[in-house]
């Protein structure tokens, strides 16, 4: 059965033959309209394919153009769809990385809210930072009575804790400001081991026992590590223990309250530190 480019293309070919009979081109060379001698006729350069052969030759190409305009069509279409599809399969593993996170965070609040799991967390925090700073509370003023006292509270201490051990006497003015500074601070800061002894006890001169306290001896690791001699000088004889406190951070001989956990603060501490938080809100 023929097809409708045959049918199309027979009816060109019978349209060009039969013009080309009933015209009676001449032969460009003179030779009638006939050609008797049978000759083609000559081929001009960059002429129009006007005959059988050039309207098969213009079909084919019309043809093979058509193809590869399909082709390409066909190409683009493809490359199209693989953009969508890469797309939509984007956009959902984004959709179900968000889900998971999102439920993993559902779960995470949950059992961050879960009474066991914060006593689980307090214990460990606790062991982490046993490996960084002192876990062992004192909260109180040691007093030393004996020599033998004050040697086994530096030398039976753990290496990474600070000892504040004050020489005092009852009769020297600041020594009772002293006393009583120690025991504020000894509330906000249960890491740190404050002792005191009297300079009689401790083996001291009379001279030191006039003129030298209130002193203030700090150990750590079994080293003094500093020492100050009669602070009046610096205090005062009158004095509180913010000033003492601040004294004290200047030479960087107090931990700073900021970076200890609220798990290992004093009580005051904390109190101090809800009483600042209040205060801000308010203003």
């Amino acid at each position: 059965m023929a097809t409708l480019d045959d049918k199309l293309l027979g009816e060109k070919l019978h349209y060009y033959c039969s013009s080309s009979e009933d015209e009676g081109e001449e032969d460009p060379r003179g030779g009638g309209g006939n050609n008797p001698q049978g000759l083609p006729p000559p081929e001009i350069d960059g002429g129009p394919n006007t005959g059988p052969k050039g309207v098969i030759k213009d079909w084919q190409r019309y043809k093979q153009l058509e193809s590869e305009k399909r082709a390409e069509a066909e190409a683009e279409r493809l490359a199209l769809a693989k953009r969508l599809n890469l797309s939509c399969s984007s956009t959902l593993q984004d959709d179900e990385e968000k889900a998971r996170e999102q439920k993993i965070e559902e779960e995470m609040d949950e059992l961050l809210n879960d009474a066991f799991m914060q006593e689980y967390m307090q214990k460990r925090l606790q062991e982490m930072m046993s490996t960084v700073v002192p876990t062992k509370k004192h909260g109180e003023v040691v007093h030393l009575e004996t020599d033998l006292h004050f040697l086994n509270a530096i030398d039976n201490e753990e290496k990474t804790c600070t000892i504040f051990i004050l020489i005092h006497e009852d009769e020297v003015a600041g020594c009772q400001a002293m006393r009583g500074c120690l025991q504020v601070l000894a509330k906000d800061y249960p890491t740190v081991k404050f002792c005191q002894i009297y300079s009689s006890v401790a083996g001291l001169s009379k001279h030191f026992k006039v003129s030298g306290v209130p002193a203030l001896l700090v150990y750590r690791g079994g080293q003094l590590i500093s020492s100050f001699v009669r602070l009046t000088d610096q205090l005062g004889e009158d004095f509180f223990a913010p000033d003492l406190e601040g004294f004290l951070k200047e030479y960087a001989l107090l931990p700073s309250q900021e970076e200890m956990p609220k798990l290992i603060r004093g009580p005051a501490a904390q109190l101090s530190a809800r009483n600042n938080s209040n205060d801000s809100d308010s203003d």
